[in-house]
């Protein structure tokens, strides 16, 4: 017997297909980010390019709950942060100032998730960064980038030193700040986050026992190559359906 939902699957007017699915996506990533126990009250933010308006992007109202967010509340706004549809919502000042940097040095960037878990932030302030202790350690060392802090996200001048300091890596800690991960769809971006927060995890429970074993760099080097053939060649589209299956389950409304 199948335990699949069917859940609705609203459509907005006056957007496009691409649009909507890019909505419905984005709107479970935040439900997900929530479930997974990610979110830090309205503080952290998650964006996505708009299909077909790349200088256009969505990412939440500023104030409402990940567990609130739905497809047709997101924001439009422009690269300035300027709405361009209807909200009585703002967007997160310094968050979008951190995620049009990205979006705007990155071309191929369509998704980028930025959190502030105890173990993210936790391994940020260690001057080692992340440690190569785990499997789930080495998918993130094999593109990973470092951010100092500059204090809360807020100015002009820290976007060149951002956009410099992230290059073309998919995962960027920034130090004292929390964990930020970009990618060419909420799926991937997703599995990015979930990979590199689980390597936080781990680390910060190891560091608690004996002597740490680190895994040997040939093995972080190939990691790429590996998870590739692991996924199917699938990228984080191997684990999402089974994701808002889930969400289904529990609560269709991230979809209206």
């Amino acid at each position: 017997m199948s335990t699949a939902v069917h859940a609705r699957q609203p459509q907005f007017p006056s957007i496009t297909d691409a649009e909507q699915q890019a909505r419905v996506d984005l709107a479970a990533c935040y439900r997900l980010t929530a479930l997974y126990g990610w979110d830090d009250l309205v503080f952290t933010h998650i964006s996505m390019r708009v299909p077909d308006a790349p200088d256009h992007f969505l990412i939440n109202p500023y104030g409402l709950m990940f567990e609130e967010i739905t497809a047709s509340g997101l924001l439009k706004v422009d690269h300035h942060g300027c709405k361009v549809s209807d909200s009585p919502h703002q967007a997160n000042p310094a968050g979008f100032n951190i995620h049009s940097t990205v979006h705007e040095a990155r071309p191929d960037v369509n998704c980028v998730l930025h959190i502030h878990t105890t173990q993210g932030v936790a391994v940020s302030a260690q001057e080692g960064g992340l440690l190569p202790i785990s499997q789930q350690a080495i998918f993130p060392l094999a593109s990973m980038s470092y951010h100092d802090y500059e204090g809360v996200a807020l100015t002009e001048e820290e976007r060149p030193r951002l956009a410099r300091d992230l290059g073309n890596a998919a995962f960027m800690i920034l130090r004292n700040h929390g964990l930020l991960v970009c990618a060419g769809s909420v799926p991937d971006a997703f599995l990015l986050m979930y990979t590199l927060q689980k390597a936080c995890e781990v680390q910060i429970q190891a560091q608690a026992g004996g002597k740490l074993i680190q895994v040997p760099q040939k093995i972080v080097d190939g990691a790429r190559m590996m998870a590739e053939k692991n996924l199917l060649n699938m990228g984080g589209m191997l684990a999402w359906p089974g994701l808002l299956r889930k969400l289904d389950r529990i609560d269709p409304s991230y979809r209206d």
